[in-house]
């Protein structure tokens, strides 16, 4: 497979923090993270371009620590900083599998990342390097869904893959509904006139208003990304 023959140039990786978790019940599984390492080095070997957005779910969630009786922005910021914790973990991964990586957070520990500023990452995408975006958007009540559109619509990306533990979207949860079928192709308008959970409402809008196509699909099959990044048809398609 040349570089000519991949469908996106340049692309959003969005993982959730529970996706580097492996099989473990918090925390970081560093095989999964080698593994996810290896799929990103095979697609940036064939020139595509990535930037990843990481959630901190398996750290902590603001949302939960809220419920609890803490404080939302305290617990928002909180979550922050283990999206940075995650993406140490991430680049250090990708660096050991010899991919040149930078670390930018939306909030300043000027120590173990960079500031995130656009025409930087843009550079950063250019030379080859891959990009990780930690910190979310800088704010407390928005999700790091919302931080990867945004951050997709700021770097020009061509599409968002969202790499979860299903293989797509279904009409019901697949986990529990047995009948459960899914869509290989799906408008923005269907999603939300069924009521699907796609990304949060905020960030799904956000995509919708800029044209930005989502793709969800299987990230701990292997293959599966090289797979998306050439145009097979692989998870589900979101799209207007």
């Amino acid at each position: 497979m040349s570089k000519q023959t991949m469908k996106y140039k340049r692309i959003l990786l969005k993982l959730s923090g529970e996706a580097l978790m492996g099989e473990r019940q918090y925390g970081i599984d560093p095989e999964r993270l080698a593994e996810y390492a290896k799929d990103i080095k095979e697609i940036t070997e064939k020139g595509v371009q990535v930037a990843i957005v990481i959630g901190g779910g398996n750290i902590f969630r603001g949302v939960a620590g809220a419920s609890n009786g803490m404080d939302r922005v305290q617990g928002d910021h909180m979550g922050m900083l283990a999206t940075v914790i995650n993406g140490l973990a991430l680049q250090s991964a990708l660096e050991d599998a010899g991919i040149p990586t930078r670390l930018q957070s939306a909030i300043k520990i000027n120590e173990v990342a960079e500031p995130f500023i656009r025409r930087r990452a843009m550079r950063h995408l250019e030379k080859g390097r891959v990009v990780i975006f930690g910190g979310g958007t800088g704010n407390p009540y928005f999700t790091t869904d919302s931080a990867a559109v945004l951050r997709a619509i700021e770097i020009e990306a061509d599409v968002i893959l969202k790499g979860t533990r299903v293989d797509g979207i279904y009409n019901a949860d697949p986990e529990k509904d047995a009948k459960a079928t899914k869509f290989n192709f799906i408008s923005f308008d269907d999603v939300l006139r069924k009521g699907l959970k796609v990304m949060d409402t905020t960030a799904f809008t956000l995509s919708q208003e800029n044209e930005l196509p989502i793709i969800v699909f299987d990230m701990n099959k292997k293959g599966n990304l090289l797979k998306v990044v050439s145009g097979e048809k692989v998870g589900t398609e979101v799209n207007l």
